[in-house]
């Protein structure tokens, strides 16, 4: 099979984490007799420094034309001063709209091997945490009507959805769901909010559809304290734009390791999907061999998974992860005791971490 993935190196580590990733794409494509093809994108702060914009149109035109998009990390302070309207971060946003995506996917793993990093005890985390939180993407509050009064005195934020925005994310947390343990949990305010209210009569009215999932529901509050009192609960959590983006920083913070945290940003899968690791892009160790390419590895694999329909090529990347863990090698991120793991020899950097993973595919 032939495919073409823009790649959005970016700023900070971004490039460093993405070179790692590309390496283990290109050996999945050697082992399965794929191709690969790639296109670079400038975005974010690079494209500030040098077009002006974080997101010309030409750039954005390579991610549209392309099968799937790969990022590794955009902004950091040298850009936290520019006009609002150019920050970086203005790039993702312009990069989720040209794309059309309307779904965030955020897995929160807790690998067996860095259980120790966890903040929760033992007896909460149990054998472990696997939970994929799927959240709105651009609808809800934060693209809802907003204003000041003319005096100051006052201000307004509009929370809006229709049937159609809350049906696409519910399909897309059913169907995940029947690949993982079956379960969906949808987390609202449904005793305050009459959008609240809507995703619950919507989600009972496609639940039939999807029989062989258990369906049930949580009100927001309860769901940010059940996710660190009993988070093993949790299969799939579907949910609105602004609860997503509380609950799903709630959910990689107890995983202890957002080094490895991955996410994907879908639509209806007329157009590539947008892949990434959650973790910034730490503009202090660029370049130095130190960041934790697993995330973006990670996040290849969901490309693979969800855009190519690749599964057996996923696993075999998130395998060869996992392998690479068993054994006990760590980036300085995820050692614990760095100095211990330093005087087994297990102490790698980026590229190190990355070939260990390639050995094992």
């Amino acid at each position: 099979m032939e495919k073409t993935i823009a790649l959005i190196p970016g700023d900070g580590i971004g490039p460093d984490v993405l070179g790692q990733a590309v390496k283990v794409l290109d050996k999945v494509a050697e082992k399965y007799g794929h191709k690969f093809f790639y296109k670079e994108v400038i975005a974010g702060g690079s494209a500030i420094d040098k077009f002006g914009n974080p997101l010309p149109e030409e750039q954005l035109d390579i991610c549209k034309s392309s099968d799937s998009v790969l990022l590794g990390a955009l902004g950091g302070p040298k850009w936290d001063n520019v006009d609002p309207s150019i920050r970086p971060e203005k790039g993702l946003l312009g990069l989720r709209g040209g794309l059309k995506v309307f779904a965030n996917l955020r897995p929160a793993v807790i690998f067996p091997q860095l259980k120790s990093a966890c903040p929760l005890k033992d007896e909460i985390i149990g054998q472990g945490i696997d939970i994929l939180i799927v959240r709105e993407l651009t609808g809800g509050i934060y693209f809802g009507d907003r204003g000041f009064a003319p005096d100051k005195t006052s201000a307004w934020d509009t929370e809006s959805y229709s049937v159609a925005e809350i049906e696409r994310i519910l399909h897309l947390a059913f169907k995940a769901a029947q690949g993982r343990r079956k379960k969906v949990t949808v987390v609202d305010k449904a005793n305050i909010l009459n959008t609240s209210r809507l995703w619950r009569s919507v989600a009972e009215n496609l639940h039939p559809q999807y029989a062989d999932v258990e369906l049930n529901f949580l009100y927001v509050d309860n769901a940010a304290m059940q996710l660190v009192r009993n988070p093993g609960q949790f299969d799939v959590i579907a949910t609105s734009n602004m609860f997503g983006d509380i609950l799903s920083d709630e959910a990689s913070q107890i995983t202890g390791s957002i080094g490895m945290l991955a996410s994907a940003s879908l639509g209806d899968g007329s157009g590539p999907g947008l892949y990434e690791p959650i973790h910034g892009s730490a503009p202090d160790i660029a370049g130095k061999n130190l960041a934790n390419p697993l995330a973006t590895i990670l996040s290849a694999a969901m490309l693979l998974r969800y855009d190519f329909k690749m599964e057996e090529e996923a696993k075999a990347i998130e395998k060869a992860v996992n392998d690479v863990l068993n054994e006990g090698w760590r980036t300085s991120d995820i050692a614990g005791d760095v100095e211990a793991v330093k005087a087994a020899g297990k102490l790698v950097g980026t590229v190190e971490m990355g070939k260990l993973v390639i050995a094992k595919i």
